[in-house]
């Protein structure tokens, strides 16, 4: 699926997948908020959830799958995602990025969305429309055992939300 919902899963787990993508979070960018209150896991044998009520998100998803689930150290990740972009993604979308292990910042940064999306093989502009994504991903066998929350939240060119996903107590053990 060519869309963001696949983008976004990559965008999360892509920094457990290359050990170089790992940096000191910047102290002047504020934590990502999300909406811990209530849950609403997207669809399909993943450990996603909306940050909160996706009625107004610019990304359907459909489904989203990984296989393994959860994720192995030292595996290929599996990622095979379905949905709908409701409008077009062009040049200067952009992901905040947060990603913890345990209660340790490991990122927290803004990212170019269409300089991520070369990593899964797609390029800006995504046009609006029906999407499928299968993608595989080489995980590195030193990632420490322990539990990791990842948060993405995606914005359009101008700024306005096109989705945001977070995976809580994902688990690697050895």
């Amino acid at each position: 699926m060519k869309f963001l919902s696949a983008a976004s899963l990559l965008v999360l787990t892509a920094p457990l997948a290359n050990a170089a993508a790992f940096s000191i979070f910047d102290p002047t960018q504020a934590s990502l908020k999300v909406n811990d209150n209530e849950k609403y896991p997207v669809n399909g044998d993943n450990p996603l959830q909306y940050c909160a009520k996706p009625d107004n998100y610019k990304l359907e998803i459909e489904s989203v799958d990984l296989a393994p689930n959860p994720p192995l150290p030292g595996q290929k990740l599996t990622i095979s995602a379905k949905g709908t972009l409701l409008e077009r993604i062009e040049k200067g979308a952009t992901v905040n990025l947060e990603v913890k292990w345990g209660l340790i910042t490991l990122i927290k940064q803004t990212v170019d969305l269409c300089d991520e999306l070369k990593n899964v093989d797609l390029e800006c502009p995504l046009e609006k429309g029906e999407m499928i994504l299968k993608k595989e991903v080489e995980l590195p066998k030193q990632i420490p055992p322990g539990k990791y929350t990842v948060l993405a939240d995606v914005y359009n060119k101008e700024q306005k939300q096109v989705t945001c996903l977070k995976a809580d107590d994902i688990v690697f053990h050895f």
